[in-house]
């Protein structure tokens, strides 16, 4: 896709939402932005991936932005600049980032969002901020229900609907009020009606893929779930999706946690930066949920609605069944059928074979 079809997607989209809500972002010029961010100063930026770089800025009306930049202009990078700003056009829901607006002068790629004060969940539980223990129980219980509601959004309210593909703790960013807004949908897939999943390129980041995705490149909204399942693993304990044991060995954090839950040792499996101020009940049930949502078996997974039911309490009977699920019942590890899931650390890349071809994709940990 050109940038030419995504302008017409685009208005077609919008022409398809009026009556609903009228379009809240606009097309922004080069200069604005250089202005907004001094020039993309070092000093406002605010993070880099492999797309680019976040920077914030300053409009002239006060209101502050985020605004990434892509790196090197290329057709692959044009396309995901196409997904994510027809994607952000589309959706509109109080738990996903909204897009205030775009720029595409010459080479240059520019997607603006609203400015999140607190930054990303990552940030949080191992970056920057992570020393200062900002995020006590009830926010964390806010974060794993507001992010729940905005990929069962993408998954079920969205037409068409539409896969993330790259859930995980740096693309959860918090508002003023630590309010979760899932963002980045650069790998995003939208989901022709009818279709069980789409196989394609395999994209995303060490610890959080599906098994089937990994392998086969069978993308579906099931994989979100499982992606969304290390999340919340990751939110109730404090601890990476994949964790070193050694030069050359790393433990996952279903293959940490899944004992420790068979044996109903939920303190154990608390962050410690809470001080054991959390909820039992809640932590149990984060657990559990995140957990079943990380089944290697797809069909054993919730769907995300369920899992929003489950986050909240709203399905006693739903949580009694999942808390004697045979997963539960057993210490065995869910990777491997040697009792071992740690993986081998031979690499920080990510390899698949799919529509013919073979690309790797330089993912994080």
């Amino acid at each position: 896709m050109d940038f030419r079809s995504l302008f017409c997607c685009i208005s077609a989209s919008q022409r398809e939402g009026k009556g609903k809500k009228q379009a809240t972002w606009r097309i922004f010029s080069l200069k604005e932005l250089h202005s907004a961010t001094n020039n993309f100063n070092y000093d406002n930026k605010l993070g880099e991936g492999g797309f680019g770089s976040v920077y914030w800025g300053q409009l002239w009306d006060g209101s502050q932005i985020a605004v990434k930049r892509l790196k090197v202009w290329s057709n692959k990078a044009e396309m995901e600049f196409a997904v994510e700003v027809e994607i952000l056009a589309r959706v509109r829901h109080k738990n996903l980032l909204s897009l205030r607006g775009y720029c595409a002068e010459g080479q240059e790629r520019l997607i603006v969002y609203d400015y999140m004060p607190n930054l990303s969940l990552l940030s949080h539980l191992h970056g920057q901020h992570s020393a200062e223990s900002l995020l006590d129980w009830k926010r964390r219980m806010s974060i794993a229900i507001g992010s729940a509601e905005g990929i069962a959004y993408l998954h079920h309210h969205a037409t068409p609907h539409i896969i993330h593909r790259d859930v995980k703790a740096s693309n959860v960013l918090l508002n003023s009020d630590f309010e979760a807004q899932v963002a980045d949908f650069g790998f995003a897939k939208l989901i022709p009606d009818g279709a069980t999943h789409v196989t394609t390129r395999v994209k995303g980041t060490l610890g959080y893929l599906a098994p089937e995705y990994a392998m086969l490149g069978k993308a579906s909204e099931s994989c979100d779930v499982y992606s969304f399942g290390i999340l919340l693993l990751e939110l109730a304990s404090g601890k990476k999706p994949l964790e070193k044991l050694s030069s050359t060995m790393k433990r996952t954090i279903t293959d940490w946690a899944l004992p420790l839950a068979c044996e109903r040792k939920f303190s154990e499996l608390a962050d410690p930066k809470l001080n054991g101020k959390y909820v039992e009940e809640e932590l149990k049930r984060i657990v559990f949920v995140a957990l079943i949502c990380a089944h290697n078996r797809p069909e054993k997974r919730p769907n995300m609605l369920e899992v929003v039911e489950l986050l909240k309490g709203d399905a006693e009977s739903k949580m009694t069944d999942l808390e004697n699920d045979e997963l539960f019942t057993s210490t065995k590890p869910l990777d491997c059928d040697d009792g071992s899931s740690c993986v081998e650390d031979s690499s920080d890349y990510i390899s698949a074979e799919t529509e013919s071809k073979q690309e790797i994709e330089k993912v994080e940990v």
